[in-house]
Order: structure tokens, then C-alpha cells, then sequence
């Protein structure tokens, strides 16, 4: 399910981040009896070095010197109050938690999107992410390579790498886990500094 904010939004995002070199990346591993949560958050950042109103283009520099013109859609608010020097941030956020659920039930899926855009007359930005929590099978569990395959609602398998040995202890086939992921991309823009 995506969202016509999100999908512009999600775009400039996606642009910012491949057309800078060097992005700040980091991940975060967090670990407890029966659970296991992964984190990566990945910044970019670029200067807006031209501006075409009539297009809604707003052309981004790195940090090495590389232009990408990205193109902003209606949705995008107070697109009039970006300005040339002003400074783009981009801020990707991905989280996989992975816990063990004993039981037997219904497996199942269920998504959440959050959209939140800057107040009209502040610089553009804003957030978009999605949460989604799914309940599957466990229908394979190797110790040897620290691998579990879980069955979602809908039939498919996924392979997923448990990193504490210890947590496969907790885990059997036909054990049901509950598995929530979720993304965020959050985009700000700074006012230039002075020169």
C-alpha cells in the first residue's frame, strides 16, 4: 500500500540517497532471551544549488561535487521557501525484530503507514514509514548454519540469519514468531548558513 505522499516523498528520498557518495551508515544489533532486533539508519546530505520553479527541480549537490536534479511534485509543501545554499538531509531508517511466539494460531500480516509533512509556511520535509508485523510458521531451523525458514500468511518462505546461536536454543519447527519491520525516511530542509 503506498500513498501518493509517500511516493513522491519516498522518491526524493531514494534520489537524495543515491546521488550522494558517501552516506553516514549505522547499524544496531540489540539482543534478549527469545528476540533479536537489527537497526540500520543511513543519512545523506546535499546543497541545493539551483531551483526551476516552473518544473518544481530542485538541483542537489554532494559532498563531492556531484549534481542530481530531482523533481518535486504538488505534494510536496512549501516547495517556494527552498532556497539556493539551503542544506537537504535525508535519513533512512530500517528495523527487522524478530521474537519467538509459542503457540499455534493463524499466521498473519498487517501494515501501518505514517505520513507526516511539514506545516505550511516551514521549509519542505517531513516523514513517511510503514511498520509491518507478520506472524509465520517456523518450518526449518539449521543450528549448524544459524538459519530459521518462516512460512508467512500468505505461502511464501523467507530465510532469515539468527546471529546468537543461543536464540536457536528457543526455536523449533512448527513454533510460530512474530517478525515486525519497519522503514522511515525523513527528509528536512536547513536554511543556508551565512557566508
Amino acid at each position: 500500500m503506498k500513498s501518493k505522499i509517500s511516493l513522491v516523498m519516498a522518491a526524493l528520498a531514494l534520489a537524495a540517497t543515491a546521488a550522494m557518495a558517501q552516506p553516514e551508515t549505522r547499524v544496531d544489533v540489540m539482543k534478549a532471551p527469545g528476540q533479536a532486533t537489527v537497526t540500520g539508519i543511513t543519512r545523506v546530505t546535499a546543497t541545493v544549488v539551483g531551483i526551476d520553479a516552473a518544473t518544481r527541480t530542485v538541483s542537489l549537490k554532494d559532498r563531492k561535487g556531484r549534481v542530481e536534479q530531482l523533481v518535486a511534485g504538488e505534494e510536496v509543501r512549501n516547495f517556494d521557501q527552498i532556497k539556493l545554499g539551503d542544506v537537504v538531509s535525508a535519513e533512512y531508517r530500517e528495523a527487522i525484530s524478530l521474537s519467538l511466539k509459542k503457540g499455534h494460531g493463524l499466521r498473519s500480516s498487517a501494515e501501518r503507514e505514517v505520513i507526516e509533512r511539514s506545516a505550511p509556511g516551514a521549509k519542505p520535509g517531513g516523514t513517511i514509514g510503514r511498520e509491518v508485523t507478520v506472524t509465520a510458521n517456523v518450518v526449518a531451523v539449521n543450528a549448524e548454519k544459524r538459519m530459521v525458514t518462516l512460512k508467512g500468511p500468505m505461502g511464501n518462505t523467507v530465510d532469515l540469519l539468527v546471529e546468537d546461536p543461543a536464540q536457536l536454543q528457543n526455536i523449533r519447527k512448527g513454533d510460530q514468531v512474530e517478525a515486525v519491520y519497519t522503514e522511515a525516511v525523513a527528509i528536512a530542509v536547513d536554511p543556508a548558513t551565512g557566508k
